[in-house]
């Protein structure tokens, strides 16, 4: 297996403050002042003490971010130790688990048959996005309610990330082994290899997955904003909910612009398969909870040559346990 790697930006880039919607790029105390004051103030952040309470949010993140490897895998090991499964079964995956167009469009992608006659794919050319039947809706049923388990359970939880304060990162949980590393070799690369190949590189080789939930009094909505991924698949595994859309802008290396969004609403057990440097955002949802399952699924291939957060070539730092941001020392 090959060692995986971050690049040194993520322990100084794209730290979101939620409550003004920004990301900050942290170097020093009085650099954050100087380039962000103007902008924290237009925002809202007007006194010192909320000046103070912005430092020490970017401080707590820094301090979780260089700690996170370690505290990852303290988790995934207590979880493993301690944690009884409701659903062992979903922890494994199987063909009985997908709707049957979803595999349908596997096997044409991999004798890359001509997609045109898949009537379930829903198409958009102009924004590149495609969406289809996925899971059956007994497996969604089951794979939330584990959720809502160890949700409820004692065990300790990692967050997806700064954007998202409600969620289960799923390698933690232990789904990677013998789910979610075979769904993206043998199912999701072949869509996206035929679907995005200037994307995909040689392949997409490591992922990072997660659930994310939204309900009333918790998190509600997503910003606009890009993922760390080559490919994005964003799953709603359902519950009873109301709103919540998505919506696609540009790329990132677009000019930011509030026209034109592209607007998809959620169906149980339809993914939505799109580029990760694709900018989007959900709308809040007004009623209800929602579930879905996100992988960000990388090509160190393409990685390695510009970092997508910060637009370099990536400053390789190895990553101890795990997949780390789909970085791969090309000397190795």
């Amino acid at each position: 297996m090959s060692r995986f790697y971050r690049c040194s930006c993520y322990f100084s880039n794209n730290i979101f403050l939620k409550k003004y919607n920004l990301h900050v790029k942290v170097d020093t105390k009085e650099r954050i002042l100087d380039t962000y004051n103007k902008l924290l103030e237009d925002r809202g952040c007007n006194s010192n003490d909320e000046l103070k309470e912005v430092i020490n949010e970017i401080h707590n993140e820094l301090e979780r971010r260089k700690n996170l490897s370690a505290a990852s895998f303290q988790r995934k090991q207590q979880i493993i130790n301690n944690y009884t499964p409701l659903h062992r079964d979903v922890y494994k995956i199987t063909n009985d688990i997908f709707q049957p167009e979803f595999l349908e469009l596997v096997n044409a992608s991999k004798i890359n048959d001509n997609f045109s006659k898949l009537s379930f794919l829903d198409i958009d050319k102009q924004y590149q996005l495609y969406m289809f039947p996925v899971f059956t809706a007994e497996f969604c049923d089951k794979f939330i309610a584990e959720i809502k388990h160890f949700e409820s359970s004692s065990m300790p939880k990692g967050r997806p990330n700064t954007m998202n304060n409600y969620g289960i990162l799923l390698d933690e949980l232990g789904f990677n082994e013998e789910f979610l590393d075979s769904f993206r070799e043998q199912y999701l690369n072949p869509i996206a290899s035929i679907l995005y190949p200037e994307w995909t590189g040689d392949k997409l080789d490591s992922h990072k997955a997660f659930v994310v939930s939204y309900q009333m009094g918790q998190d509600l909505d997503l910003s606009y904003h890009f993922d760390n991924a080559e490919v994005t698949l964003n799953v709603s595994l359902g519950d009873d909910f109301q709103g919540g859309e998505l919506y696609f802008g540009g790329m990132r290396t677009d000019s930011i612009s509030t026209d034109n969004y592209r607007i998809l609403e959620h169906r149980t057990g339809v993914g939505i398969l799109h580029r990760g440097q694709h900018r989007h955002g959900a709308n809040p949802i007004t009623h209800g909870s929602r579930h879905n399952l996100i992988i960000w699924m990388r090509s160190s291939e393409t990685r390695n040559q510009l970092c997508p957060m910060c637009g370099n070539v990536p400053d390789l730092v190895q990553e101890q346990f795990g997949y780390g941001d789909g970085f791969t020392d090309n000397k190795t």
